[in-house]
C-alpha cells in the first residue's frame, strides 16, 4: 500500500471539500462541547448531591433579638434552649447534632461568600442567629423531629436542606437536559454532513475509483483516504471541544462560581479529563463509523 498515495489524496480531498470539512469541523465542534458540557454539570450534580446527601439535614434558627416568629419574644433564653437541645436528644429520628454560635455563623457566613459580595451585606455577629444542625436517621423521615421542634419557645423557623438545594438541582438539570437535548440535534446534523460529504466526494473521485477498480485495488485501499478525511475532522472537532471545555472550567468555574460561591463542591481536573475522553471517543466514531457504512455504498462503480 503506497502511504505516499493515501496521503495525496487525503490532502486533496481535504482541499477539494474545504467548505464541507469546515461545516462538519464546526457542527462537530459545538455539539461535543454541549456534550462535554452535560457531562460537566452531571458530574456537578452529583458531586453536590452526594457531598450534601451525606451533610446536615435539618436546621433549627433559635429566636435573637429581631425574629418575628410568634414562637419569638426576644432572644432565646438559657431554659429554652436547654429544652430544645433535650427534645433533639430524645427524637428517635437524629442520629446526630450539633450547636453553632452566632460568632461560628458569622464566620461560616464569611467564608460562604467572596470578601467584595460579604462587604456588601449588612451582617455583624450580633444580627446573626443560633442555631441547631440536626443529621438524620433516615433522610426520607423528618417531618417528627420537624413538628417537634416548630412549636418551641424559642424557635425562631426550621429549614429542611432539601428545600433550600431543590431550585439548585433543578437548575443544573435543566442545563444539563438542555446542552445534550441540542447536542443530540447537532449530531444528527453532523452525520447528514457527514454523509454527503462522502458522497460528493466520491462523485468527485469516480475516475480515479474506477480505475482503481479495474486494475484490482482492494474496497480498504479506496477507502482509506476517505477514513482518514473523517478522521482528521472529528480529530480537528475534539481539540476546539476540549479547548472550549477547558475555557468553561478555567473561566467559569475556577475563576468565576468557585471565587463566588464557596458553599458549593465543584468539579476539577478529574471531572474534566472524564468528560474530555467521553468527547475524544465520541467525535471520531462519529465520522468514522458512518464513512465506514456509507462507503460501500457510494464507492460502487
Amino acid at each position: 500500500m503506497q502511504l505516499r498515495y493515501v496521503l495525496s489524496e487525503l490532502r486533496q480531498g481535504l482541499r477539494r471539500n474545504l467548505s464541507m470539512h469546515l461545516a462538519v469541523i464546526l457542527t462537530l465542534f459545538v455539539s461535543l462541547t454541549l456534550v462535554g458540557l452535560g457531562l460537566l454539570l452531571n458530574s456537578q450534580a452529583q458531586r453536590a448531591e452526594e457531598h450534601w446527601g451525606s451533610q446536615l439535614q435539618i436546621t433549627v434558627f433559635l429566636c435573637n433579638e429581631t425574629a418575628t416568629s410568634p414562637n419569638c419574644t426576644g432572644e432565646v433564653t438559657p431554659a429554652q434552649k436547654d429544652a430544645i437541645i433535650n427534645v433533639v436528644q430524645e427524637n428517635p429520628e437524629v442520629a446526630d447534632f450539633h450547636t453553632e454560635s452566632k460568632k461560628e455563623a458569622f464566620e461560616k457566613t464569611k467564608e460562604l461568600f467572596s470578601e467584595e459580595y460579604f462587604a456588601r451585606l449588612p451582617t455583624s455577629p450580633s444580627s446573626m442567629k443560633e442555631s441547631v444542625w440536626i443529621e438524620l436517621e433516615n433522610a426520607e423521615r423528618y417531618q417528627g423531629i420537624r413538628s417537634a421542634v416548630e412549636g418551641l419557645d424559642g424557635v425562631s423557623n426550621v429549614r429542611d436542606q432539601r428545600a433550600v438545594l431543590k431550585p439548585i438541582y433543578a437548575a443544573i438539570d435543566a442545563l444539563k437536559f438542555g446542552a445534550i437535548g441540542i447536542a443530540a440535534f447537532l449530531i444528527f446534523a453532523a452525520l447528514l454532513l457527514v454523509a454527503n460529504t462522502i458522497r460528493l466526494a466520491a462523485f468527485a473521485r469516480r475516475r480515479e475509483i474506477g480505475i482503481m477498480r479495474l486494475v484490482g485495488a482492494s474496497s480498504l485501499y479506496i477507502s482509506l483516504p476517505f477514513l482518514l478525511e473523517a478522521l482528521v475532522t472529528a480529530l480537528v472537532g475534539v481539540v476546539l471541544a476540549g479547548g472550549a471545555l477547558a475555557a468553561f472550567m478555567y473561566f467559569g468555574v475556577a475563576e468565576g462560581m468557585q471565587g463566588q460561591i464557596n458553599f458549593m463542591p465543584w468539579i476539577g481536573l478529574p471531572e474534566y479529563l472524564a468528560a474530555l475522553g467521553a468527547v475524544a471517543l465520541l467525535g471520531p466514531l462519529l465520522t468514522i463509523f458512518p464513512t465506514l457504512v456509507l462507503t460501500r455504498k457510494y464507492l460502487k462503480v
